[in-house]
C-alpha cells in the first residue's frame, strides 16, 4: 500500500447550478483553494463516473429514469431545495464516482486514504426520493463498491449539520453497516432524534451551536 491520499474531484459538477442556490459550485472551489495552498500532499486524480449499474443497486430504476427524463427535458425543481440541470446527471454520477473511485483505490492498495471532493452531496438521497440537494447516495453507493471488493463489514460516520436521512434508511436492516451520525436536532430533516437507535444505528443529535465541549 502507498502512503498517498488521493484527492478525486472532476470539473463535471460545475455544470449542476441553480442562480442563487446556496448548493453551488463555488463550494468545490474553495475546498480546492485551500488545498491548494497546503501540504497535504494530496495526489490529484479524476473522479470518474460511477457504473450505472452499481449505482441502481442503491437506487430504484424507476426513480432514475425519472431524472433522465427530466434532466433531458431541461431539469427543474425536484423539490424546494433540490434542482436538476441538463447538466446535472453527469455531475450526479461523477460525484458518486469519486466516492466509489476513493473506496477502489484503497482497498486494491494503491493508496493510504482518499478525500473525494464532490457534488452534487448524497446523504439526504432515499432510494427512490431526491431531497436536501442531493440525487444519488454517494456514500451508499461507495459501500455497495466495498461490499463487492470483499469488505463486508463498513462503518459510515456521518459528520454534517443535517441527519443523513437516505443513507441510515438504505442500511437500517443490514447488520455489517455501522451508522453513526453528529447532527443538529431538531433540524432539517426532522430524523435522527434519540428514539432512533439500533445495534447499528447511533444517532448523536446536538443542539445548535455546540462546540468542541459537546463534540
Amino acid at each position: 500500500m502507498t502512503g498517498s491520499c488521493v484527492l478525486l474531484t472532476n470539473p463535471e459538477h460545475a455544470g449542476h447550478l441553480a442562480p442563487g442556490h446556496p448548493e453551488r459550485p463555488q463550494r468545490v472551489d474553495a475546498i480546492l483553494d485551500a488545498i491548494a495552498g497546503s501540504d497535504l500532499g494530496l495526489v490529484p486524480a479524476a473522479a470518474p463516473e460511477a457504473p450505472a449499474g452499481l449505482i441502481s443497486r442503491v437506487h430504484d430504476p424507476a426513480y432514475l429514469a425519472v431524472l433522465e427524463q427530466a434532466a433531458a427535458a431541461g431539469g427543474g425543481w425536484l423539490d424546494p431545495d433540490t434542482y436538476l440541470t441538463p447538466s446535472s446527471m453527469p455531475a450526479a454520477r461523477t460525484a458518486t464516482g469519486g466516492v466509489v473511485e476513493g473506496v477502489r483505490r484503497v482497498v486494491a492498495g494503491e493508496s493510504r486514504s482518499a478525500f473525494a471532493v464532490i457534488r452534487p452531496p448524497g446523504h439526504h438521497a432515499e432510494t427512490a426520493r431526491a431531497m436536501g440537494f442531493c440525487l444519488f447516495n454517494n456514500v451508499a453507493v461507495a459501500v455497495i463498491e466495498a461490499r463487492q471488493r470483499g469488505i463486508n463489514r463498513v462503518a459510515v460516520i456521518d459528520f454534517d449539520v443535517h441527519h443523513g436521512n437516505g443513507t441510515q434508511h438504505t442500511f437500517s436492516n443490514d447488520p455489517e453497516l455501522l451508522y453513526v451520525s453528529t447532527h443538529q436536532y431538531p433540524f432539517y430533516p426532522g430524523t435522527g432524534g434519540p428514539d432512533e437507535q439500533t445495534e447499528t444505528t447511533l444517532n448523536i443529535p446536538l443542539q445548535a451551536g455546540s462546540g468542541d465541549k459537546e463534540f
